[in-house]
């Protein structure tokens, strides 16, 4: 069994917060956590599933009898099934805030739900789980935002081979998949998961005509990943119409399969791309979606970009969920100029630029999209780096480096 590091936050929360919400796909091991959460004393309470069809029917019936029933501390776990629970919930915790506690899993954004968001306004904190990430899949701790974050400019590093990262790449987070010891069972994990996905989540939350599109649309984003999204583009592909192509995309969203990355841009005029990124949740579904492997991304390091790029975007926004460092994720592009792949927002608007290369060496042209976003914003430029695959940490000028890939998860 996976720790999930994810796990001191929440326990922190629980000390003052009435309502947590933990979101997440699918399969990420949302109530694996909350059972050890329970397992190890964490949380004194039980845990029910809204999966569970009598308890489901139960939940909706009379939302109020069902709670009071039930344990004072309580996991729902697949809540966005029952949001008739919303106002009963805000209601017992507002009787009894400070004893009471709730834990809510969500596998797709609940809180995008009509008037549920106004309801726990003040009393609830929201967590999203991820699939594992490199440190947890290995039981490491990374320091990486730590040391970004950090005036010296130094970073713990480990050697990683090419061909290793790439296993990585494609074995991906998903407790389930990782488990599968070749990349044939992988694939067949990952065809039954999203036929399982289109089935109930995106099923219940959406009417669709043209369910069996989805795939489809999926399909076409995965070739895409680590560039702004073009609906156009996608919509005359796909032959799909753009305003129902935009409701497939937002549902795939809300269901955190897909996420979107926007674009930062100074408050000047400029030829600055506004279209945000777009990134899969993981790289071993990507790898699924688009028929490669770790052989097929040998071949060129360069094809290999756009996996690398997704990969350690995700495991920086991994990081984010559960560190204490906050940080609000954009990327930066100017039309056929310049581009930074990540652009990390503290609290106070300092900037730490981001750029992720396949190479194992650069040189002083491959910083241009730093030092360009250093320019345009000034004294709020904290840092920037080049995460390339390579072995050593060097200096490029003021505050830029050439930082290993390992980094991230040494």
């Amino acid at each position: 069994m996976f720790k999930r590091l994810l796990a001191t936050p929440i326990e922190e929360a629980l000390s003052d917060t009435p309502v947590l919400l933990l979101n997440g796909a699918r399969q990420t091991g949302k109530s694996t956590l909350c059972n050890q959460l329970i397992d190890d004393g964490v949380f004194k309470g039980t845990l029910v599933t809204l999966d569970d069809t009598t308890t489901l029917n139960a939940a909706r019936l009379n939302p109020m009898a069902f709670l009071e029933d039930m344990d004072q501390h309580l996991i729902i776990d697949e809540v966005q099934r029952a949001p008739e629970l919303f106002l009963s919930i805000k209601k017992l915790v507002d009787k009894d805030r400070k004893t009471r506690r709730f834990i809510l899993t969500g596998s797709s954004d609940v809180m995008t739900l009509p008037k549920v968001a106004d309801s726990l306004a003040g009393r609830i904190e929201i967590f999203n789980l991820w699939p594992l990430s490199q440190n947890e899949l290995n039981a490491t701790t990374s320091h990486f935002l730590t040391n970004l974050v950090s005036a010296n400019g130094k970073f713990a590093t480990m050697t990683t081979q090419w061909k290793d990262i790439l296993q990585m790449i494609v074995t991906g987070g998903y407790p389930e998949a990782v488990l599968r010891e070749t990349t044939q069972r992988r694939s067949r994990w990952f065809s039954s998961y999203l036929t399982s996905i289109l089935q109930k989540d995106i099923r219940e939350l959406a009417h669709i005509e043209g369910l069996t599109q989805i795939p489809q649309v999926l399909q076409l984003i995965a070739t895409r990943i680590s560039s702004t999204i073009n609906l156009s583009e996608i919509a005359r592909l796909s032959g799909i119409k753009n305003t129902t192509l935009q409701r497939y995309v937002a549902l795939l969203q809300q269901i955190f399969l897909i996420i979107k990355i926007p674009a930062w841009t100074p408050n000047t005029e400029g030829q600055f791309v506004k279209s945000p990124k777009i990134y899969l949740n993981d790289t071993g579904l990507l790898s699924h979606l688009r028929g490669e492997n770790d052989k097929d991304l040998n071949v060129s390091r360069k094809d290999a970009g756009a996996y690398l790029e997704n990969f350690i975007v995700m495991e920086i926004l991994k990081q984010i969920s559960w560190s204490s460092q906050s940080f609000t994720p954009y990327h930066f592009s100017i039309h056929k100029g310049s581009e930074v792949d990540l652009v990390l927002a503290n609290q106070k608007s300092q900037l730490y630029g981001i750029e992720i290369k396949s190479a194992a060496s650069l040189n002083e042209s491959d910083f241009q999209g730093l030092r360009k976003l250093a320019l345009l914003c000034g004294s709020k430029f904290q840092k920037g780096i080049i995460l390339y695959t390579g072995e050593k940490t060097i200096p490029f000028g003021d505050n830029l480096y050439a930082v290993p890939v390992s980094a991230v998860w040494a």
